[in-house]
């Protein structure tokens, strides 16, 4: 099914004709004519039947006996073929919020999610015809595909190379809405945005999660901390020699370097200690 345009004229016009075969009739009654008034006032309910309202940003999908005819998108009021049901379709751009689903990703994490669904209908016969709800359907696949999407993805890693949830909204929200799309085409329903807006570990994980992610916090920051300290040894170590103060063998270098990481790498204040021996 695909939507075609249906055969109208301007509605006031209609109400002219209509208002015409009234007249005719009482003309024809008051002469006596009651063959010719009542054949009238048959005709002018056939047209009037046929008169119909179009919002803007509506569609009507315009049926007769069963077989579609047509729809009208333009706004205002029109004359249609008479004695047809039409079935008003909203082409308005509507917002779906998905419940919080629990899924497990690719890791076998459960989680919680929910999404955003920003959409319209384009296609009105296909929304009318094709599935037996459009918004009900729309509901549905929207769930489906949210599960889908969490399923191929962790919700976090802790490599940099890795596509995740929670990493990576803008890219889980193109693969999201590319699959809503060939899910809800045969609806006639365009999908212009799909945006997460709920994302968390399942309360049963969420604890322990955090401690993991707490840990690899401290790991990342005490792995800069030794960066650092290691080359800032090494420069003092350099900058000595090369302006000759002393010259260190190897056994003083090593503790030098010692104290300096002990000094630099410490969480606490380093407590100055005063040796007035020799190193031997």
């Amino acid at each position: 099914m695909k939507e075609t345009k249906a055969s109208y004229i301007n509605g006031f016009v209609g109400i002219v004709l209509i208002a015409t075969l009234l007249g005719a009739a009482v003309f024809s009654f008051f002469h006596q004519r009651i063959v010719v008034a009542v054949i009238c006032v048959i005709l002018a309910g056939i047209f009037a039947s046929g008169i119909t309202i179009v919002q803007p940003n509506q569609a009507k999908v315009v049926t007769f006996f069963g077989r579609y005819l047509g729809s009208i998108r333009d706004s205002g009021l029109f004359l249609t073929v008479p004695l047809t049901i039409r079935q008003t379709v909203s082409l308005r751009v509507r917002n779906f919020n998905s419940s919080t689903l629990k899924v497990n990703d690719v890791e076998g994490n459960p989680i919680e999610i929910a999404a955003v669904i920003v959409f319209k209908v384009i296609d009105s016969a296909k929304a009318i015809f094709d599935v037996e709800n459009y918004e009900k359907f729309v509901e549905i696949q929207s769930e489906t595909a949210i599960r889908h999407v969490a399923t191929k993805y962790p919700y976090d890693t802790f490599e940099n190379y890795e596509i995740t949830l929670r990493g990576n909204a803008d890219v889980i929200s193109e693969v999201l809405a590319k699959e809503l799309q060939e899910r809800l085409t045969v609806a006639g329903v365009e999908v212009i945005e799909a945006r997460l807006s709920h994302l968390a570990y399942s309360p049963e994980i969420a604890s322990a999660m955090l401690q993991r992610q707490q840990a690899v916090a401290i790991l990342a920051a005490r792995k800069k901390i030794v960066e650092g300290a290691v080359s800032m040894a090494q420069m003092a170590i350099e900058q000595l020699e090369k302006e000759g103060v002393f010259e260190l063998d190897d056994e003083r270098k090593a503790n030098m370097v010692n104290n300096l990481m002990v000094a630099i790498v410490s969480e606490r204040a380093t407590q100055p200690v005063i040796n007035t021996g020799s190193l031997y």
